[in-house]
């Protein structure tokens, strides 16, 4: 596990790797990754921020009746520092239903797969041919 020193270091990285969807905190606070997660700090009470943060995100999304890849990425926060620990990438169908996954831990910021890369650890062979 790899410290970043702040948000904007931590969002600049994720983002040049193609994370630069929206995102969701803690299952709220709808945005860009860096004003997702500094909304849900600007709204908790002071000290109880969770040291553990869920990230989610769409990396494929062509509508509510076809199939989608979600990831999802548990952060640690400690002291202002952002630490990327284990992400999750699933494709679902129409209705939620997990259809692959893929699930990587021990990781840090840096040695997070681009978003593309994520999506080819779900995708079907047919599909990745086709792309």
């Amino acid at each position: 596990m790899e410290a970043i020193s702040d948000l904007n270091t931590f969002a600049k990285i994720l983002t040049a790797k193609g994370y630069d969807g929206d995102f969701h905190t803690q299952g709220a606070y709808a945005g860009k990754l860096k004003a997702s997660i500094s909304e849900y700090l600007a709204n908790c009470p002071k000290g109880v921020a969770k040291k553990e943060l869920l990230l989610s995100c769409f990396l494929q999304w062509a509508g509510e009746d076809l199939p989608r890849i979600e990831c999802l990425m548990w952060v640690k926060y400690l002291n202002g520092k952002f630490f990327l620990g284990r992400m999750e990438i699933a494709k679902k169908d129409s209705y939620g239903q997990v259809m692959k996954q893929s699930e990587l831990t021990d990781l840090s910021v840096v040695t997070t797969p681009k978003a593309k890369e994520a999506i080819t650890m779900v995708s079907d062979a047919v599909e990745r041919n086709n792309n």
